[in-house]
């Protein structure tokens, strides 16, 4: 058994191409894995084990077809390649495996690969010396089912029938390797389920070090003293609430000053009041305007960081949304497939894994290279080691280190270039099905139907 489930974790790694000690290619580790193993106790399936069900639905997500079937089919070709007989072409076994591995251990896995991504990027990757932080919120639809409504329930707008059910995701993205270092999921309304809500509990993973980029809806007192207290800087554009007098303060320079914020009478509604009561009644930040627009900042010294370098770095802030579109447009993240909340949170988390370990690769073949991280394609590197796997699944170790070690610069060579943000509508040109909308729940549009076609 445990031979077994040895060479289960060894295939599991090679197949994320883990085989080197490297700087970014040593991300799964093999008492973690085994640790998975253990904590799902006994299980009868000698085919869906806790790794090879990982290893499948790892590779599932990252697949374009995504279905339960392709992760079977995948399994099949695999067996046979070891002269094993095939396993039932049925997704029961499959699915009933993947219901059975463990929701804590998935993300502690992503946090963990995550956080070491961004602990150990290159330095040059760095910002004066700050790990760079990106954070942002973003929607996930799921089936309409029964079960993902009450969790998740649709936007209060829609009637019911008419809309799938929505989740809201808060994410750390680190800058320099593109990883998802923590996360939080809540419904999409309600009390407590605002960005800064979910946002509060992601702190716990930012360091003594780090630097955060926001939008300006996270400009608010209670954040930004929590973030100093923990040794974290801040830069983002002023609270549209809030107008910047720079007649007032300490003058640093043209629309650049120093101002001290005022503690708000009213607590933000995800702190408690003892919590509140405890921070500073005041709080020291600079403000600055360049081009009309207002910026601020906790990093004081207008010598070491002038305005011109805050904007061009608040300008990398962008590329947390080009993050999240990438999850959702190359992942297919935008709708979900697993009919149940506690599936839904775990297909969640394997795609967050499965991103960490592809950025892995990514900055594996950046540090090999001489390359920046974030230069290098996701969707280009998904496609190289997703061939690779197939083709390479059965070769000789030493064969596979020299296939990874040319696998790496061609990643590399997948360049996209520097990107700007463009100024374009948000809209899209190829027109869509002139199919009319569903205006009542599907069972009575059909039933509708059927009572027509009896009729005549």
């Amino acid at each position: 058994m445990i031979c077994r489930i040895r060479h289960q974790i060894k295939t599991l790694k090679k197949s994320f191409f883990q085989i080197n000690n490297g700087e970014f290619n040593n991300l799964l580790c093999t008492d973690r894995l085994s640790e998975l193993a253990e904590i799902s106790g006994n299980y009868r399936d000698k085919i869906y084990t806790p790794i090879v069900t990982l290893n499948l639905f790892l590779w599932q997500v990252l697949s374009d077809n995504g279905s339960c079937k392709e992760a079977i089919a995948h399994l099949i070709s695999d067996r046979l390649q070891q002269n094993l007989p095939p396993n039932s072409f049925n997704n029961g076994p499959y699915c009933k495996a993947r219901q059975r591995l463990s929701l804590d251990w998935i993300l502690q896995e992503v946090c963990a690969i995550g956080s070491n991504l961004h602990a150990k990027a290159n330095k040059i990757w760095a910002w004066k010396g700050f790990n760079v932080v990106l954070v942002d919120g973003t929607t996930v639809l799921m089936p309409d089912t029964e079960s993902n409504q009450l969790q998740y329930p649709q936007q209060h707008a829609q009637k019911p029938g008419l809309g799938f059910p929505i989740a809201r995701i808060v994410g750390l993205i680190s800058l320099s390797a593109g990883t998802i270092i923590d996360y939080a999921i809540g419904e999409f309304q309600g009390k407590g389920t605002g960005e800064a809500s979910l946002f509060y509990t992601l702190m716990r993973s930012l360091n003594t070090g780090d630097l955060l980029l926001a939008d300006r809806y996270y400009s608010t007192y209670a954040i930004l003293v929590c973030l100093k207290l923990k040794g974290v800087e801040f830069v983002s554009m002023n609270h549209a609430k809030k107008k910047a007098d720079f007649r007032k303060g300490i003058k640093l320079g043209k629309k650049d000053h120093l101002m001290e914020w005022i503690k708000p009478k009213r607590k933000p509604i995800w702190m408690s009041k003892d919590d509140y009561e405890l921070l500073p009644n005041t709080l020291t930040i600079r403000e600055f305007s360049v081009s009309g627009v207002v910026y601020i900042s906790t990093l004081l010294d207008a010598d070491t960081y002038s305005k011109k370098d805050l904007v061009n770095l608040y300008k990398e802030r962008w590329k947390v949304e080009l993050d999240f579109r990438t999850l959702k447009t190359d992942l297919k993240m935008d709708m979900l497939r697993c009919k149940s909340p506690s599936m839904v949170e775990k297909e969640i988390a394997v795609r967050f894994m499965a991103y960490n370990l592809i950025r892995g690769s990514m900055a594996e073949s950046a540090n090999k290279q001489g390359e920046i991280a974030r230069h290098i394609s996701f969707k280009a590197t998904v496609q190289l080691l997703s061939v690779a796997q197939i083709k390479l699944s059965n070769v000789t170790k030493s064969i596979m280190k020299k296939a990874y070690d040319a696998l790496l610069e061609t990643v590399a060579t997948t360049r996209i270039g520097k990107r700007k943000r463009p100024s374009q509508p948000r809209a899209i040109k190829r027109r869509p099905k002139a199919y009319p909308l569903l205006t009542e729940p599907r069972a009575d549009a059909c039933q509708r139907i059927n009572e027509a076609f009896c009729e005549s």
